[in-house]
């Protein structure tokens, strides 16, 4: 119990539920949307997530600040390639709390002399850009990690026994990219942080691509992508040492 109060007292935490509980009503709703017997279930969880978004919104007032301290503590970091993904990513972060921000003031009505439309279509553009510095970031350390595993000579010896005991595959496969497979599955499963952020990077990966018409994609994928993220988030906040750390 300590625990769900720790968890739930942390802006992140409250934002991470709602966000879940968000992504959780737009997956219900499509799988929900061809049964007339659940037209009123289906209207209450619309009227839910559009609560829930609202308030996500309101929850989101203070992150850009946040966002932009993150990026001058990354600006320092020895590794270039990592500085430039992650300030990058940071400062994107912050523009698109501010568009997101000025989406929530034009809605409620205290700013009208902005267009909504635009705004918003910036905000998903920051957010996309932001993912991609991430995701070349999870690439980068991936990478990384690869050729420190391969200089280890236990893994060498378990990488031939893995390609001797499999020769079935060998003929139907390039030993090189069966080895190449092996090693990056091994290397994910060794290190759970950047295996996580990957899988939550790549699955809100699709939500601005969607809203950007970049690749369209249904309701139904966007609710579970949005929701496997949201899921990750979570367990990642409740235990810090499941995070990616630089």
């Amino acid at each position: 119990m300590d625990a769900v109060v720790k968890f739930t007292s942390q802006s992140q935490g409250r934002d991470r539920i709602f966000r879940a509980t968000q992504y959780a009503c737009i997956l219900s709703i499509h799988l929900l949307r061809n049964n007339p017997d659940r037209k009123d279930l289906v209207a209450r969880l619309k009227s839910l997530e559009s609560s829930v978004s609202a308030g996500r919104k309101l929850l989101r007032l203070g992150n850009a600040a946040n966002s932009i301290v993150a990026a001058k503590q990354t600006v320092r970091l020895s590794d270039r390639v990592l500085c430039l993904c992650l300030t990058a990513a940071n400062v994107s972060r912050a523009l698109y709390f501010i568009c997101d921000n000025a989406v929530w003031a034009r809605g409620v009505g205290l700013v009208r002399s902005i267009d909504k439309e635009r705004w918003s279509v910036n905000a998903s553009r920051c957010y996309l850009f932001s993912l991609v510095m991430n995701l070349t970031q999870d690439l980068y350390v991936i990478l990384q990690l690869m050729l420190q595993k391969r200089k280890d000579n236990r893994f060498r010896s378990k990488m031939d026994q893995h390609l001797n005991e499999c020769p079935d595959v060998a003929e139907v496969a390039i030993p090189e990219l069966d080895a190449l497979v092996f090693l990056l599955l091994e290397t994910l499963r060794s290190e759970p942080t950047v295996a996580l952020d990957t899988v939550k990077n790549v699955c809100d990966l699709f939500i601005p691509l969607d809203r950007l018409g970049i690749y369209k994609s249904s309701a139904g994928v966007v609710g579970f992508c949005g929701l496997v993220s949201s899921l990750i988030g979570i367990l990642t906040l409740a235990r810090p040492s499941l995070r990616i750390k630089h």
